[in-house]
């Protein structure tokens, strides 16, 4: 969560908060690909690993890894998958809750729940279960700000290819009684629920929209195209995003140059006007996966029916924070 700046985060004083819902979808995340390993799944003794492979066996023959996360992050769980899932979501958070949560800090602070504050919030806003379920539904967690910020730091070190995901990748393996490498775990760790077929899917879908909407420009320079490309706003190496809020026509030789650039904010300040011609164009044609996108990932808790506003200033506080933070390289055109 503190890697993707998600705009769930929400400071109150000296301590900032966080939805557990973003942290059970981490651990889904996480775990999905790892159970659906048949040497890891038959031995495994998870408090969660009951309803974790059911559902990687519900989806084992609809598409896998990919299908489920497009259900979670867009469709909803199937019905007749749904109480499966619910206990899944459930017993992710409390054994979040009541492990992790409970005893770090206790060494220097000398009680339970020492650097982590829980806070039990219930909204049944989601009609579906899906990602907002999951933010809605269970509460909330909170450090102090002095670790959020030494977190942000470390998340550059964690997220990579570094010693945690290896030392992760050791353990499935003696998990699994040798009988996988520690690189045949790692290619599971690191896979994307977000497949080739799924992007070019987004892009085609784009590509149709904008061919009844009339002249396309590129994004960054204005200029009027008949040829263009699809382009993430920020890098899908960086962000495994496939959101259509983050996929902007572009002429192919900016496009090359941008790269796995991020646009800096005063870019994106400056094609304002032109990023969200382009999402009321998406917006227009797409408006139940647009808004959900959206709110998601860049707005957050905001409600307001006047979202331009919110999502870009959300957006170059994203940028801003891979580029100043994590380190990645800024673009401007």
């Amino acid at each position: 969560m503190i890697e993707d700046n998600s705009p769930f985060i929400v400071r109150k004083g000296d301590r900032v908060h966080f939805p557990i819902g973003l942290l059970v979808e981490k651990w889904l995340l996480y775990y999905y690909p790892l159970i659906s390993i048949p040497q890891i799944n038959k031995s495994t003794q998870l408090a969660f690993a009951g309803p974790m492979k059911e559902i990687v066996a519900f989806y084992e023959l609809r598409g896998g890894f990919s299908v489920f996360y497009n259900d979670l992050k867009n469709k909803g769980i199937p019905v007749e998958i749904g109480q499966s899932f619910q206990d899944l979501v459930r017993k992710l958070a409390k054994t979040i809750i009541e492990m992790p949560m409970k005893y770090i800090g206790t060494s220097v602070y000398g009680r339970f729940y020492g650097i982590y504050e829980y806070e039990l919030i219930r909204s049944n806003r989601s009609i579906k279960i899906d990602s907002e379920y999951l933010i809605n539904n269970f509460g909330t967690f909170s450090i102090p700000l002095e670790y959020y910020e030494a977190f942000q730091v470390l998340g550059s070190f964690i997220s990579g290819h570094d010693a945690i995901l290896f030392k992760w990748a050791e353990f499935s393996v003696q998990a699994s009684g040798q009988t996988l490498t520690v690189t045949q775990v790692l290619n599971e760790v690191l896979r994307s629920p977000v497949t080739e077929r799924d992007i070019l899917e987004s892009k085609n879908l784009y590509r149709s929209i904008l061919s009844k909407d009339g002249k396309v420009h590129c994004v960054w320079s204005g200029e009027s195209l008949s040829r263009y490309d699809i382009d993430h706003i920020i890098p899908f190496t960086i962000w495994k995003n496939n959101d259509l809020w983050n996929l902007l026509p572009v002429s192919p030789k900016i496009n090359n140059q941008k790269r796995d650039k991020i646009p800096n904010s005063i870019l994106i300040e400056n094609q304002r006007e032109l990023i969200t011609h382009y999402w009321d164009i998406i917006y227009k044609h797409k408006t139940q996966r647009f808004q959900k996108e959206l709110q998601i990932s860049l707005l957050g808790y905001e409600q307001s029916n006047f979202w331009h506003e919110p999502a870009i200033e959300q957006l170059k506080k994203n940028c801003d924070y891979l580029i100043g933070t994590r380190g990645f390289e800024g673009w401007s055109y």
